[in-house]
């Protein structure tokens, strides 16, 4: 979670690593997604750490452009949620519960599902180093390893404690041994 400065240029830098962006701020076209993980992260720092009469203004009026790209795009990822180096791979369909916590480098697909059950609070807990698949299902009080790669259209129930493995399939379960690396953009800082 951003609570500080610091922590904010931190988590832009990532995210600007995560999207593969070797320039310094994004071009007029062809970089909505690396906007609207911008707002993402202003509103955060301005709602986590601006406490000024101004700031919670301002606050407030970042939290409605980034409501309004959220519909825009189709894309309900909640304010605290992702940790920095976050790479949403496309627009379209992406739902997020407020409760879910997802660790640092998550590269995230289309059409993809991190929720709760039956108006249940509990969320999805994701280690670092995630890539998670389109179509991908992450549902319930499930806990998820770092660097594990979520295939497509998987159905993930249950937890995942081992590290460094693929998983996919109707219920999710171990495919392989091959990591997420290979899905995540090489200049990110990855404990390897």
């Amino acid at each position: 979670m951003i609570n500080s400065k610091n922590d904010y240029l931190k988590y832009l830098k990532q995210d600007k690593l995560a999207l593969g962006k070797n320039y310094k701020s994004p071009k007029l076209v062809h970089d909505e997604i690396w906007r609207f993980e911008i707002l993402l992260r202003k509103t955060e720092y301005y709602v986590n750490c601006k406490k000024t009469f101004i700031g919670k203004l301002y606050s407030k009026v970042l939290q409605f452009l980034y409501y309004k790209k959220r519909l825009k795009y189709n894309t309900y990822i909640p304010l605290n949620v992702f940790g920095p180096g976050l790479s949403i791979a496309h627009f379209g369909s992406i739902i997020v519960n407020g409760n879910a916590k997802i660790g640092k480098n998550c590269r995230i697909q289309d059409s993809v599902t991190i929720g709760a059950t039956n108006g249940a609070s509990d969320a999805p807990v994701l280690g670092d180093n995630i890539f998670i698949g389109s179509g991908a299902r992450i549902i319930g009080k499930v806990n998820i390893a770092s660097d594990i790669a979520i295939g497509s259209n998987a159905v993930v129930v249950n937890n995942f404690n081992e590290s460094g493995i693929t998983i996919g399939g109707v219920p999710a379960k171990k495919i392989s041994d091959n990591n997420s690396h290979s899905n995540l953009n090489k200049y990110l800082e990855i404990d390897k």
